[in-house]
């Protein structure tokens, strides 16, 4: 058998390379437009981090496992070809700012139509929108051959940071398929390649439409609890309850159980706004206008927290933070990933960039050229010297040395470990610290001299309430 993967980013990347460990028998080739991309790939440094993939990719890489720019070539050997490509919430025309934009995957499908010399079986590995498989399948099925192909949906539940263990050992592997017997038949193939590793009653076969349409209900549910648990955020800070111990109690009712119930300055990421946004213009087009309001509801929640959380770092450093350095400690939108899609840290930081502050910005995997580009400044003015609102900082505590304040927007495990009486021996007086995160113990850090607040956490003493 052999396997071809259109796109080779956070989602092709990952998988084929676990596909490939777990099953050295199939041929699986990776294949992108982005020859950058796919040189490093092919080389020491990949392009995405993520806890466990360098060592299987090395494994596998030659063995079974190949990085190619040659996606012609690659369509043609394949039984089985997955399409990985970008669906980002569309910018223009009907539906622009919540309808996906599909010309990625529909020019996957014109070309794997145009090229392919047999039948194939082909999956929607990214997220779509209820019914895309028909589209597909109609663009497929005009073939200048006749061939026949069978369109499956296999959507990925996995979460950056632990998608190798995610991987290795799912919740769950979703297959839709149509009900017919060549449409069964595909499924039975896919299913074979994940029964490599994965338990059989693991792995659930629903018709196409289910399968498609659970991938984005499985996002909404998840961001609607974070959004559920912020929402209840502002309310403890208003009254002085303390929402880990709120989420607590309420994660030890069976109902609703312990996960996703951590406060913070609100969530980010490729998927979760992408596709409650994308389950929202659905919804208006289905005319459910309710259902529409309702999941609309989840985006409008997270972004007052991010919003919320840079008032209050204003309000608190007396109402201005014009020329003052405040230091921000992490980038990526979680920890244990380079990604920065819609990172929290990405609206914080034009929040504060608008009232004139001096940010000081640590991540131990976000590179500068990174940060700058996602927060749309050039690195350099034109005279060449560096841009004097942000500066990039490997070392967090140089990133705090003359700081006003401290934001903790990425919940990285190093951040724990700072010397934190040096920090706040550095830096300006009074020295704030917002944990964005709830990462820190705020006793301890009061202690040593710092006013250090939390999301939904009781204000210090010597502070007024919002």
């Amino acid at each position: 058998m052999k396997i071809c993967c259109i796109g080779a980013g956070y989602v092709g990347g990952p998988t084929m390379a676990m596909i490939a460990a777990k099953a050295p028998d199939i041929e699986v080739t990776v294949v992108d437009l982005n020859e950058q991309r796919v040189a490093a790939w092919n080389s020491d440094e990949l392009p995405i981090f993520e806890p466990g993939l360098d060592g299987i990719v090395k494994e596998a890489r030659g063995r079974n496992l190949f990085f190619s720019t040659e996606i012609e070539a690659g369509i043609r050997a394949a039984d089985i070809i997955f399409v990985c490509v970008g669906t980002p919430t569309k910018t223009f025309g009907i539906g622009a700012g919540k309808a996906s934009d599909l010309r990625y995957l529909e020019s996957c499908a014109r070309q794997i139509a145009e090229v392919a010399e047999g039948p194939k079986i082909v999956v929607e590995k990214s997220t779509l929108p209820v019914r895309t498989a028909e589209s597909m399948k109609k663009i497929l099925s005009a073939n200048p051959r006749g061939h026949r192909f069978q369109v499956l949906s296999n959507p990925e539940f996995l979460a950056e940071g632990t998608a190798m263990a995610d991987l290795e050992n799912p919740d769950r592997v979703l297959i839709g398929g149509e009900q017919t017997p060549e449409g069964q038949a595909a499924v039975e193939k896919l299913v074979g390649v994940y029964a490599r590793w994965v338990p059989r009653e693991k792995i659930l076969t629903t018709n196409l439409w289910s399968s498609e349409l659970s991938k984005l209900t499985a996002n909404a549910f998840l961001a609607q609890r974070i959004s559920s648990i912020n929402s209840i955020s502002a309310l403890c800070e208003a009254t002085g309850a303390d929402v880990d111990e709120v989420a607590f109690a309420i994660g030890r009712d069976a109902r609703i159980g312990p996960r996703f119930l951590k406060s913070s300055v609100g969530f980010g990421g490729s998927c979760f706004q992408k596709d409650i946004l994308n389950l929202v213009y659905l919804c208006g087009h289905f005319n459910l206008p309710e259902v529409a309001h309702y999941w609309e509801q989840v985006v409008v929640m997270n972004d007052y927290q991010k919003r919320r959380f840079s008032s209050q770092v204003v309000r608190s450093l007396f109402n201005t933070v014009a020329g003052k350095k405040i230091a921000v400690f992490g980038f990526a939108f979680k920890k244990d990933t380079n990604d920065t899609r819609e990172s929290s840290a990405i609206y914080v930081c034009r929040d504060l960039l608008q009232e004139r502050a001096l940010l000081s910005i640590s991540d131990p995997k976000v590179p500068a050229g990174q940060i700058f580009q996602e927060l749309g400044l050039e690195e350099t003015l034109a005279d060449g010297s560096p841009n004097p609102q942000i500066q990039v900082e490997p070392d967090p505590h140089a990133a705090a040395e003359g700081a006003h304040a401290i934001l903790i927007l990425t919940e990285w495990d190093r951040f724990k470990e700072l010397d934190y009486q040096r920090i706040y021996e550095s830096m300006k007086k009074p020295a704030f610290l917002f944990d964005g995160r709830n990462i820190l113990d705020l006793e301890e850090l009061r202690k040593i001299g710092f006013d250090a607040r939390g999301i939904g956490k009781p204000l210090p003493e010597s502070a007024e309430f919002p």
